[in-house]
C-alpha cells in the first residue's frame, strides 16, 4: 500500500470497502480512462459495476436497502474513483448529494419511495441550483414556483447539471417567494424519464453541454416551463417551502468534502503518474529522479497531498459528529483543489514533452483539474465562508 494519504482509525469494514474500490479502479477504471474520455463516452460498464458493489447506495440506510455507511467512506471512495477517472465519481456525488438531502430532510413517504431506488442504483438522482445568469450568486436565481391551487407550477432555466440525462430525479432549488431573500427558496425533487428531450411534461433536457474535461459524464442544461408538481414534491412536504436555501447548503457543505476528496484522488495519481517516469526516464546520464530538481518537486507534491487529504478527513469526521462543518469543509476544498492544480501541473512538467501528448495521462489530468477550483464554489467563495466563520468565532 502506498505511504501517501493514509487515514488511521478505519473499521474493518471501511478498509474492506476501500480495497475492493481500489482493485475495481486498477482493474476496471485506469486501463479504460483513457479511450472513455477521449471518446467522450458513458461508462455503462464501469458504472454497472459500481451498482453490483453498491456505491450507489454506500451512505443510505440498511433500512432503505443502502450500505449505512459514513460521510468518510464515503469520501475515501471518492478519493479512489478520482485517482482512477473524475467524471466516475462525478457520477455517483450528485446522486449522493440527493440522497443525502432525501435522507436528512425529506418526507417519510419521500424516503420510502426515493431512497430504495436510489439505494440500487435504479433510479439517478443530480442536483440543481445554477442557471445561466448565475453561478455563486445564489440568491439571484430567477426560475419560479407558482401556486396553483394545491400544487405548483415551474417556469425557468437550469444550469450545469451532472447526471442530467441520466437521472430520473433531479433536486431543483427555485423561488416561491422571490420578495422574501434567502427564506424564499424551496426545493423541489422534480421527477422525470432518464434521456434527452422532453423527458416529463413541461421538462426538457436540451442536450449535452461540450466540456474542456470532466468528460464521459454528461452535463446538462434543464428547461422548466409550466411543470407542474404537487405540493408532496417539495423537499420535506409542505412544511419544507421555503426551507430550500437551508438545505440545499447542507448538501453543498458534504458536496464540498466530495471535491477535496476528487482533487485528492486526482493529485495521488498525477504523483504516481511523476514519480514513476521521474526513475524511468533518463537525462544526462541519470534518472531524473536523481536530479534534485526533481527530487524536491516530488517532495513538495508528497507533502501537499498529506495536506490535502488530511483537512479533507477532518471536514468528513466533524460532519458525520452532528457538527456544523461549513469552514472546515471549505478550508479542505480551498486546499485540495488548489493544491490539485499545483500536483497536476509540476507532474505535468516532470513529463516534459510527452506529457503534452494526448497519450500520456497527465494530459487529461491536465484539463480536469481546473474544474475542482470553480465546481461547489470557487477558491474566492470558499474564502468567503472561511474568513465570515473566523471573525464570527474571534469577535471582539
Amino acid at each position: 500500500m502506498a505511504r501517501l494519504a493514509q487515514t488511521p482509525g478505519l473499521t474493518d469494514v471501511q478498509r474492506s470497502i476501500l480495497d475492493t474500490v481500489r482493485e475495481f479502479v486498477d482493474k476496471e477504471i485506469i486501463p479504460n480512462a483513457q479511450r472513455l474520455e477521449h471518446a467522450d463516452e458513458y461508462p455503462s460498464d464501469i458504472v454497472d459495476g459500481m451498482r453490483e458493489m453498491g456505491l450507489f447506495g454506500l451512505t443510505i440506510s440498511e433500512e432503505f436497502g443502502g450500505l449505512g455507511q459514513s460521510l468518510l467512506t464515503y469520501a475515501l471512495v471518492v478519493e479512489e474513483l478520482s485517482r482512477g477517472w473524475m467524471s466516475i465519481s462525478g457520477i455517483v456525488n450528485t446522486h449522493f448529494i440527493v440522497a443525502y438531502l432525501v435522507s436528512q430532510h425529506g418526507s417519510a413517504e419521500q424516503k420510502a419511495a426515493l431512497l430504495p431506488r436510489l439505494a440500487s442504483g435504479e433510479l439517478r438522482g443530480a442536483f440543481s441550483m445554477s442557471e445561466p445568469g448565475t453561478g455563486s450568486d445564489v440568491a439571484a436565481i430567477r426560475t419560479r414556483a407558482r401556486r396553483d391551487g394545491d400544487g405548483f407550477v415551474l417556469d425557468g432555466q437550469k444550469m450545469w447539471l451532472t447526471n442530467g440525462a441520466y437521472a430520473g430525479v433531479v433536486a431543483t432549488l427555485v423561488k416561491t417567494d422571490p420578495d422574501a431573500g434567502y427564506g424564499g427558496m424551496t426545493t423541489f425533487l422534480v421527477e422525470k424519464e432518464p434521456g434527452f428531450g422532453e423527458t416529463a411534461p413541461g421538462l426538457t433536457i436540451p442536450g449535452r453541454i461540450e466540456k474542456m474535461g470532466y468528460k464521459g459524464v454528461e452535463t446538462t442544461e434543464m428547461v422548466l416551463d409550466g411543470v407542474r408538481l404537487p405540493e408532496s414534491a417539495v423537499l420535506g412536504g409542505p412544511s419544507g417551502v421555503g426551507r430550500g436555501f437551508y438545505q440545499m447548503m447542507d448538501g453543498i457543505e458534504v458536496g464540498r468534502v466530495n471535491v477535496a476528496a476528487r482533487a485528492c484522488g486526482i493529485s495521488i495519481r498525477a504523483f504516481e503518474l511523476a514519480v514513476a517516469y521521474a526513475q524511468q526516464r533518463q537525462t544526462f546520464g541519470q534518472p531524473l529522479a536523481r536530479h534534485q530538481a526533481i527530487a524536491f518537486k516530488l517532495a513538495e507534491m508528497g507533502t501537499k497531498i498529506e495536506a490535502a487529504h488530511a483537512l479533507m478527513v477532518n471536514a468528513a469526521r466533524l460532519k458525520d459528529s452532528g457538527a456544523r462543518n461549513d469552514v472546515e469543509a471549505g478550508m479542505a476544498k480551498l486546499l485540495a483543489s488548489e493544491y490539485c492544480a499545483e500536483v497536476v501541473q509540476e507532474s505535468f512538467r516532470i513529463h516534459g514533452g510527452f506529457g503534452y501528448s494526448k497519450e500520456a495521462e497527465i494530459e487529461r489530468l491536465m484539463r480536469e483539474a481546473p474544474f475542482l477550483l470553480i465546481g461547489e464554489g470557487t477558491s474566492e467563495i470558499q474564502k468567503t465562508i472561511i474568513s465570515r466563520g473566523l471573525l464570527k468565532e474571534y469577535r471582539i
